[in-house]
């Protein structure tokens, strides 16, 4: 089980590094310590990730797979591999404003805020470099659904 998820762990670096949507300040070290407070999901189509108006607790780092964001029943994003999800309701320490949806199988690692806040106390670099790609991440989606 341990060469397992040491194998999953190396796959999702790989997909982290090439994808576009990556959080790009984070380093390879960043990357494997929250990997390793991670737990593999996988989801088949049209299960659901993150519901709106509902509370998860958990940020999801896609590794292969394409979700759906839709908000008030219209699709505002789609993510693919290296694609973060559950990021606005951690951010913003509320219930979730969309909901994610598998469009066909997918395989991701979940991180649940709270592994991710005693990770952030640990090191604070990390969480400086992981909140800055994260606003890079959302200005990034943002522009794109105005332009």
């Amino acid at each position: 089980m341990q060469k397992s998820r040491e194998s999953s762990k190396q796959r999702i670096l790989a997909v982290l590094r090439t994808a576009v949507n990556r959080l790009e300040f984070l380093t390879t070290n960043d990357w494997t310590l929250i990997i390793d407070k991670t737990t593999p999901v996988t989801f088949k189509k049209q299960d659901v990730l993150i519901q709106a108006g509902k509370r998860s607790k958990i940020v999801y780092l896609l590794v292969e797979g394409e979700l759906k964001v839709t908000a008030a029943g219209t699709e505002v994003a789609r993510i693919g591999p290296g694609g973060i999800c559950g990021e606005m309701a951690f951010l913003e320490n509320t219930i979730a404003s969309a909901t994610v949806t598998a469009e066909k199988e997918v395989e991701a690692f979940a991180i649940e805020w709270e592994k991710l806040a005693d990770l952030f106390e640990l090191f604070p670099h990390l969480a400086s470099r992981f909140y800055r790609s994260l606003a890079l991440n959302l200005s990034r989606r943002l522009r794109e659904q105005i332009s």
